[in-house]
């Protein structure tokens, strides 16, 4: 191995080693990272932190893109064909529920409160949107197999606003059915954090899975996908 090769190998291992020891600080202090905190717990002296990581930001930003494609790329192993449009569906809102439940601070660090001060680039948009349309994806296919109940268009301002979401994201799909899709998504989001967050406690406390499935099979319902 090479000189170069080696170094490389060394700042990668040493970077994941950095982002391991920032998620267990989500769990205790949440998105309020202390890079001295982090360089503390790995015995080093808090500048050599800052050649792997210019800022906290930046060490944020790395763990949100973490987060999101973790969540997407669980998402993806559950909705591989050959099943139906409508259990795609339910897999996808399924596995990022699991996720959730398996990573709760990763979870409310991407879809809790925002961060004080933090502005999140470009780069976290594409890993953000990969669920979203995953679901567009599965709506899309179930739409051009005759298996989505053609619903009349929705005649809101807002629906123009979503023609070029669905020309550029969402071709297989027109504004209704992308407003479906985003709408579907945030339910997802909603019910996850619902969960998580406590606020289904004295409620649904037995079975949190089939009143999980009850709520996204409705937002396919509403979607029109039919099974």
């Amino acid at each position: 191995m090479s000189a170069a090769n080696l170094r490389a190998r060394v700042r990668a291992e040493m970077t994941e080693e950095i982002k391991t020891v920032a998620r267990r600080h989500l769990a205790t202090d949440g998105a309020n990272l202390s890079l001295r905190a982090v360089a503390r717990d790995l015995g080093m002296a808090s500048s050599a932190v800052y050649r792997y990581f210019a800022s906290r930001d930046d060490l944020l930003t790395a763990l949100i893109i973490d987060a999101y494609n973790e969540v997407a790329d669980a998402a993806d192993r559950a909705a591989a064909p050959p099943a139906t449009p409508l259990d795609r569906w339910l897999a996808t809102c399924h596995a990022v529920r699991e996720w959730a439940l398996e990573n709760p601070h990763q979870w409310a660090l991407i879809y809790g409160s925002p961060v004080p001060g933090y502005q999140a680039p470009q780069d976290t948009i594409g890993p953000a949107t990969r669920v979203l349309l995953l679901l567009g994806k599965t709506l899309g296919e179930a739409y051009r197999d005759g298996l989505v109940d053609v619903r009349e268009p929705i005649g809101a301002s807002f629906e123009s606003e979503l023609a070029p979401i669905a020309e550029s994201f969402m071709p297989d799909l027109p504004p209704r059915a992308v407003a479906d899709t985003i709408a579907g998504f945030f339910q997802l989001c909603g019910a996850v954090s619902a969960e998580l967050f406590g606020q289904l406690n004295k409620s649904v406390d037995e079975d949190r899975r089939g009143f999980f499935e009850y709520q996204m099979t409705g937002a396919a319902t509403t979607a029109g996908l039919t099974a």
